[in-house]
């Protein structure tokens, strides 16, 4: 089979390139402007498949159909936005040469156009899907997917990319392109529209017993789900799709000349896309993450639902997740499932089994939330993933009623004066073995207040559900001080992540954030916990560790 990748060693292409390099049935054309970028791409993988760099111009795609002959054309060019009269050409050259076509498009009123050409690509005996990638292929899948056990209403979803995972000029430029412009979508029931990167919201991309990605600021973006998905959901009155880039600082510019292009009635950004790239891609600081999350709101037999679905993407697998929607419909015409004949976006292209396939493997990680179930705290933060803790930690937590719980424990104090001074603030209990332990869970409107009695010293701490900022998290309160924690399970141990911290409400800076070991876990059919309390600067604070069983 051979594969004509237009733009194949830019960033969308080239990633495909690289997720297809190990099927050996393949040939794929690399092709761009530029020969010595394309020679150079195909020289620099090691593959089972065949790389030829081909020198192309997508105005002459059809001469270059002619002579090669490909099975797929996969357009990973753009802005798609930005195609001037003629946005369709190459679709149109595809069906004169009978190839069939995917492309990365990320232009709403593109990919919504495509199904014009619906009966002719049916007559030429191809296939023309539009909008092969996360948005909108992975977004529906996962309505559908919600759709099974609820009426949709209200959807909201972004994505938020690691800002080490860099990002091509011509998605620069599409962006730029409608930052201050009107974006159509569905709001109230109604066709409508929003301000492309002026509207903004947060979200926490929180996978169940997974370390959560910070919250993130996201903003409306002009994405093919915002027109093609609605469709599909008689029931839905809203939709909201955003990016959400870090860092943060850069973003709200963004936003601020979004919104002075809006009022002022300013001239498009577009030529200072290059300048926008260049200073993105330099500003690469913070955690090597990215995720992307589908929020869906309505009603069951009556009843409100609200549910979510997270991915998380560890270091460098996260920026092909764009790439592995059009990977998986090549894989699957290589086995002999091509999708049928017939032009349209490509919503119905892939389900989200097809997704679990390929994420497999890498460090990829999704998950689903109720987000209007309530119960005990600690069971809310985790979700479905509480139930995979030890019996006696799932025993000690999931519980609405005071209780108590006793065993013995070990303690160590630092020994430095900052960290003394800290310890007394906190009342943090003196170092000692073996000391007997009483536990109090009080349960309240707020949360849950912790009351430990060391050998008759008295430690309380306050822990609740966290908000805002801290959604998706515990946070516990000593005295002044609120730490949000993420609930991390690691094998047989639910580990106490420190992520934010305040004192009197203020945010304190990050850098100085207590850390410690700290985790539950059993051992002997007894609940074990080793707490550490440290910080930078200060050091050791306090430790204590040990065993409980109910009282």
């Amino acid at each position: 089979m051979k594969i004509l990748i237009l733009g194949g060693y830019g960033v969308f292409g080239g990633r495909l390139a690289q997720l297809l390099r190990d099927e050996p049935n393949l040939t794929l054309f690399i092709a761009g402007r530029d020969e010595e970028k394309a020679r150079s791409f195909c020289h620099s993988i090691e593959s089972s498949a065949k790389f030829e760099p081909l020198t192309l111009d997508r105005r002459d795609t059809a001469i270059a159909l002619s002579k090669i002959k490909p099975d797929i054309l996969v357009d990973a060019t753009g802005p798609f936005q930005q195609y001037g009269d003629d946005p369709y050409s190459v679709v149109e050259a595809c069906i004169e040469a009978r190839v069939n076509y995917l492309d990365f498009a990320d232009g709403a009123d593109f990919v919504f156009g495509v199904s014009q050409y619906d009966e002719a690509a049916k007559r030429a005996g191809i296939y023309l899907l539009s909008g092969v990638s996360s948005f909108p292929v992975l977004t529906a899948a996962v309505l559908r997917e919600f759709s099974k056990t609820m009426d949709i209403e209200k959807v909201a979803g972004g994505i938020a990319p690691s800002p080490y995972a860099g990002i091509g000029l011509n998605v620069m430029r599409a962006v730029v392109g409608y930052a201050g412009t009107p974006v159509k979508l569905l709001r109230d029931g109604q066709n409508g529209f929003g301000i492309g990167l002026a509207e903004s919201r947060r979200f926490t991309i929180a996978v169940p017993g997974r370390m959560p990605l910070r919250n993130i600021h996201f903003s409306l973006v002009d994405v093919p789900d915002l027109q093609v998905i609605p469709p599909q959901h008689p029931t839905m009155t809203d939709i909201w799709m955003g990016a959400g880039p870090v860092p943060e600082v850069l973003h709200r510019v963004l936003n601020f000349l979004a919104r002075a292009r809006y009022w002022l009635r300013l001239p498009s950004f577009v030529p200072l896309s290059r300048l926008f790239y260049r200073v993105l891609n330099l500003m690469k600081f913070g955690e090597h993450r990215g995720g992307m999350f589908v929020e869906a709101s309505g009603s069951a037999n009556g009843k409100p639902m609200k549910k979510s679905w997270h991915l998380l993407a560890e270091a460098d697998d996260g920026p092909f997740i764009p790439s592995i929607a059009i990977e998986a419909i090549v894989r699957k015409a290589v086995a002999g499932d091509s999708p049928a004949s017939g032009a349209r976006p490509a919503i119905n292209a892939l389900e989200l089994t097809d997704y679990d396939e390929l994420f497999a493997g890498r460090t990829i990680y999704t998950g689903l939330r109720d987000d209007l179930e309530k119960g005990p705290i600690y069971r809310t933060v985790l979700g479905d993933a509480f139930d995979r803790l030890p019996p006696q930690v799932i025993e000690l937590h999931d519980s609405l009623s005071q209780r108590e719980w006793v065993g013995t424990a070990q303690i160590k104090r630092g020994s430095g004066l900052l960290a003394r001074i800290v310890a007394v603030c906190i009342s943090a209990p003196p170092s000692g073995e073996k000391i007997p332990v009483t536990v109090t869970f009080k349960p309240d409107a707020k949360g849950e207040l912790w009351t430990r009695n060391f050998g008759g010293k008295t430690f309380q701490s306050h822990q609740r559900v966290g908000s805002d900022k801290n959604t998706q998290l515990i946070v516990e309160k000593f005295g002044p001080i609120d730490v949000a924690l993420a609930l991390v399970i690691e094998g047989n141990r639910l580990r106490l992540i420190p992520r934010r911290w305040t004192a009197f409400g203020i945010p304190l800076p990050h850098s100085l954030l207590p850390r410690g070991n700290s985790f539950e876990a059993e051992e002997g059919g007894c609940f074990k916990f080793d707490v550490e309390l440290a910080a930078p600067i200060v050091g050791l604070i306090c430790s204590y560790k040990g065993v409980l069983n109910p009282k």
